[in-house]
């Protein structure tokens, strides 16, 4: 069968850096590091005491008191990015099929906030089974896609993805393919994470995967840097709006990219740690190649994973020098964690959204932070350190990789109709 075409033509986020898509990304060209110290809850005792929170945010200037009240912040995040990236897509809602759009959303971890402070409160009472009845599907990782679908009249496929890390980025794979199959004319995607709580931060402290360096919390997100101490946990949401070409030509929808590829793999190696040698990342970018008919010398940026990690930050790199070869040393990378965090189960749609971007503009936002180089990792190649740099960007791979060894790679390119 013939596949479709697939075109973005919506984006909406809540970020670390801002409520706004525009803002955000003058914060990423301007490498503003949104990590400070944790306002959420008392982080005095912990190892760990900033992150990288959703600045400025009150739930009563998105949602009415009763609204609020059946949402973890997961899912306020969610419908936020969700609400403005509808929006941006401007379509209306009357001339489309509702059965032929879809909603595929993620989350690595859903409302561990909701879970968390309902059995504090039954812990701390006389044993009286006493919970809120809206404790379930507050808490269910795939609620945020039923209160999209439900909120627009959406009623093609309606599910979550849930892979850790990746979960986003594989929602926005699963979408890709439904369309590209015929299934549906348009899905709105993404993922949204609001792990900044006492839980969150006192379980990744207790893997030791988060920065501790409480010192300077604006320079603990270090990618590749040879003193990374782990990542810092960020929050938010981040929203795409996929389309098959012709149903978008036909209602004259701005189109920020095309989506060419996706590739999809397992470590199959550790419950945490990534395969030494990144093969999982190699796989998952080559698939994405040859899902794309590809050949590695056209990409010319990567935003990678990069996390802060000190086992990810070498596995990675190695991967992308053993596919792309000489052609390693001529493409750009970056890692936008450094700036916003790691937005879990939100990483790989918000991280999508900075590879559009940077398509749409021709710029590569920078990695900020770098201070040593490590010598595990190859420096020859071009991090994008410090500042943003101009370059000529046709073709993107965005990876996203999870606890559990779940690896996707979406392989994004400038539109052209023809």
């Amino acid at each position: 069968m013939e596949l479709k075409r697939v075109v973005v033509t919506g984006i909406g986020a809540i970020t670390p850096l801002s409520h706004t898509i525009e803002e955000f990304w003058n914060g990423l060209v301007n490498g503003v590091s949104s990590a400070e110290p944790i306002t959420r809850f008392d982080a005095s005792k912990f190892k760990t005491q900033f992150a990288c929170e959703v600045k400025n945010y009150d739930q009563k200037d998105y949602f009415d008191r009763k609204e609020a009240r059946k949402y973890d912040y997961c899912s306020q995040f969610g419908i936020i990015a969700a609400t403005e990236a509808v929006q941006d897509a401007n379509f209306d809602l009357s001339k489309i099929d509702p059965h032929r759009v879809g909603v595929i959303w993620a989350s690595g971890i859903g409302g561990i906030a909701t879970f968390f402070r309902e059995v504090v409160d039954y812990a701390r009472g006389d044993g009286t089974p006493r919970f809120n009845p809206f404790f379930i599907p507050k808490m269910i990782a795939d609620i945020t896609a039923g209160h999209i679908s439900i909120k627009y009249g959406f009623k093609g496929p309606n599910f979550a993805t849930v892979s850790a890390c990746a979960s986003s980025a594989n929602s926005l794979a699963d979408a890709y393919n439904y369309i590209r199959l015929g299934k549906a004319d348009m899905f709105v995607t993404g993922g949204s994470e609001a792990s900044i709580n006492e839980a969150g931060i006192g379980g990744f402290n207790a893997m030791h995967a988060i920065s501790t360096r409480n010192d300077d919390p604006k320079t603990a997100s270090r990618p590749f840097d040879k003193d990374r101490d782990g990542f810092v946990l960020g929050e938010g949401g981040a929203s795409v709006v996929f389309e098959e070409l012709e149903h978008a030509l036909k209602r004259g929808a701005k189109i920020y990219a095309e989506v060419v590829g996706a590739g999809l793999t397992g470590d199959a190696h550790h419950m945490t740690s990534p395969h030494p040698e990144g093969e999982g990342a190699y796989y998952a970018m080559k698939n994405a190649l040859e899902d794309a008919d590809m050949k590695p010398e056209e990409i010319d940026y990567i935003n990678t994973h990069g996390t802060s990690t000190p086992l990810g930050d070498i596995a990675e790199p190695k991967a992308i020098v053993r596919l792309f070869g000489e052609h390693a040393y001529n493409l750009k990378i970056n890692s936008t964690k450094s700036i916003i965090g790691h937005l879990l189960g939100a990483a790989g749609a918000v991280e999508a959204i900075a590879s559009i971007l940077t398509l749409y503009n021709d710029i590569v936002p920078p990695t900020i932070n770098h201070f040593t180089d490590d010598p595990e990792i190859d420096n020859k190649l071009d991090f994008t350190f410090h500042k943003a740099k101009k370059a000529v960007i046709n073709n993107v791979l965005s990876n996203t990789f999870g606890f559990g060894g779940h690896n996707v790679s979406i392989l994004l390119k400038k539109f052209k109709k023809d």
